[in-house]
């Protein structure tokens, strides 16, 4: 007879808050991931489209389905789910009293992160990945396209790491625990983008946590990344031998 060690499987009501969550930011974002990597899909446009209108409108299309997956499905979630849960408590409000707060950490953490965006994604490695959009001429369409869709996709992307899997977690867990969390998870997803990204995400997820707490909110996280990805994408643009903005098609 073989013998193992009793296992306590009690549900305790605490629970939900943090399992929710996590299964949340797992199941969400891998259904994001492979979607964003599929060859199927982007065979599809391939095939439907010229090279430069099919590049727009599939990473287009991988933006708005991040922003749907990773923001507005788990966000869905976790208020049907968790109960007594509100936006607010997802970092989803305005407070009034942590308004100056956040305008002083979003303008000073813009004007730190932006210039070293701008030089960082002069360097030939960055340009083999950024723009994302590989069309060879973009139009003022495809340019606009580029800002919504990252807008839209870190939107997304903040609801569910600065929103769903860190505000919930932290009165079942307490404020370290879930930023570790937070932070591993967060900087795993960077993997796929190399060492530099990765190690890089660590710091930042710490700072934006950090900030989301003391905000209350995850408009410093949502306004900070954005500027980081609008600059590092009109950068690389200027720069990339290949790529080139032709605002009138010509």
């Amino acid at each position: 007879m073989y013998t193992y060690f009793e296992m306590n499987l009690d549900w305790q009501t605490t629970d939900m808050k943090v399992v929710v969550p996590i299964l949340c930011a797992l199941i969400f974002f891998v259904t994001y991931w492979f979607a964003a990597q599929s060859e199927k899909i982007k065979t599809s446009f391939n095939n439907k489209y010229a090279f430069d209108q099919a590049s727009a409108k599939h990473i287009f299309f991988t933006k708005v389905f991040g922003f749907l997956a990773m923001g507005i499905a788990p966000t869905i979630v976790c208020l049907l789910l968790i109960d007594g849960l509100t936006l607010a408590d997802l970092g989803l409000t305005f407070y009034s009293e942590t308004a100056f707060f956040t305008f002083i950490w979003t303008a000073g953490l813009c004007a730190l992160v932006v210039p070293v965006a701008m030089f960082s994604a002069k360097k030939p490695k960055n340009l083999l990945n950024y723009p994302q959009i590989r069309a060879k001429n973009w139009t003022k369409e495809i340019y606009y396209k580029n800002l919504l869709g990252w807008a839209l996709y870190l939107f997304g992307y903040e609801m569910l790491f600065r929103g769903v899997l860190f505000m919930p977690l932290i009165e079942p867990l307490g404020i370290w625990p879930a930023i570790a969390i937070n932070v591993a998870l967060y900087s795993a997803t960077h993997i796929p983008k190399g060492l530099d990204e990765t190690i890089g995400a660590a710091p930042l997820g710490l700072v934006l946590c950090l900030l989301t707490y003391a905000s209350g909110t995850i408009w410093i996280a949502v306004i900070v990344h954005i500027a980081m990805a609008w600059t590092n994408s009109l950068t690389a643009l200027k720069h990339h031998p290949e790529i080139h903005y032709r605002p009138n098609g010509k």
